[in-house]
C-alpha cells in the first residue's frame, strides 16, 4: 500500500509528460482544428478580460506608488517612467497573466473537459475513432498560449498608462520626464522576455488544465477537485517558470 502511494505521483508525472509528447506530435502531424481553436480563444478572452483589467489596475497603482516614494527619497523622481515601464513589462504583466490564465482560463478549460469525461463524451469520441488530444486538447493549449501573450501585452499597456496617470495626476511627476524615461530601461530584450514568459505561462496552464480535466474519475465532486488542483499545480509551475526565466533574462541582458 505504501509503495503504491509512492508510485502514484510518479505515474501522474509520467502520464502528464506522455500527454505533452502526444500534443507535440499532434501539432506536427495532424490537421489543426481552427474552429475549436477560435471557440476556445473567444471563451478564454471572455472569462479573462475583465479580471485582467481589475487585477492590473491595483497592481499598477501599488508598484507606481511604492516606486515613486523611493525615487523621491533619493532625488530621482524624474526616473518614475523608467521604473513604471520596467516593472510593468518585466514583472506586473507576467504576474497578472499567471493569476488570470491559471485562475480563470485554466479552471474553465478543466471544468469543461472534466464534465465531458463525466458525461462519457470522451469515451464516445474514442469509440468513434476520434482522438481527444487532436480534437480537444491541442486547440485549447494553443488558444491558452495565444491569449496569455495577448493578455500580457494588455497588462503592460495598462501598467504603463496607469503608472503615467497615477504618477502625474496624484504624485506630481512631470509628464515629459515620465514619457522620456519609459524606454530608458525597457527595450526590445525586456519585451521579448516578457512575451516568452507569457507564452510559457499559457502553454503550461493549458497543458495542466487539459491533463487534469481528462484524468477526472468519479462523479461531479471529482470535477471540482480537479479544478482546485489545476489552480494549485498551475500556480506552482508558473511561479517556478517565472523565476527561472527572469534569472535567465537578467543574465542574457547583462543586468
Amino acid at each position: 500500500m505504501e509503495l503504491e502511494r509512492l508510485h502514484a505521483p510518479v505515474r501522474e508525472v509520467g502520464q502528464f509528460f506522455a500527454m505533452i509528447a502526444e500534443v507535440g506530435r499532434g501539432l506536427v502531424r495532424t490537421r489543426f482544428r481552427f474552429g475549436e481553436f477560435i471557440e476556445q480563444s473567444w471563451m478564454l478572452a471572455r472569462v479573462s478580460l475583465l479580471p485582467t483589467i481589475l487585477v492590473a489596475v491595483p497592481f499598477t497603482v501599488l508598484v507606481s506608488f511604492t516606486l515613486n516614494i523611493l525615487l523621491r527619497e533619493i532625488g530621482a523622481a524624474t526616473m518614475s517612467g523608467a521604473g513604471a515601464a520596467f516593472g510593468a513589462v518585466t514583472q506586473v504583466g507576467p504576474m497578472v497573466t499567471v493569476l488570470i490564465v491559471a485562475g480563470a482560463g485554466a479552471t474553465a478549460m478543466c471544468a469543461d473537459l472534466g464534465s465531458r469525461v463525466i458525461r462519457e463524451e470522451i469515451a464516445a469520441m474514442e469509440v468513434l475513432g476520434i482522438d481527444p488530444i487532436q480534437r480537444l486538447v491541442i486547440p485549447r493549449v494553443v488558444a491558452s498560449t495565444m491569449i496569455a501573450v495577448l493578455l500580457n501585452g494588455l497588462v503592460c499597456a495598462i501598467g504603463i498608462t496607469g503608472g503615467f496617470v497615477f504618477s502625474v495626476l496624484l504624485q506630481g511627476v512631470n509628464p515629459g520626464a515620465f514619457a522620456a524615461g519609459v524606454t530608458l530601461l525597457t527595450g526590445s530584450t525586456e519585451l521579448a522576455i516578457s512575451a516568452v514568459k507569457a507564452m510559457l505561462f499559457g502553454l503550461i496552464a493549458g497543458l495542466v488544465a487539459c491533463y487534469r480535466g481528462l484524468s477526472v474519475s468519479g462523479g461531479p465532486k471529482s470535477v471540482g477537485q480537479a479544478v482546485n488542483e489545476t489552480v494549485v499545480y498551475a500556480f506552482i509551475a508558473l511561479f517556478v517558470v517565472n523565476t527561472v526565466v527572469t534569472a535567465a533574462g537578467i543574465r542574457f541582458s547583462g543586468r
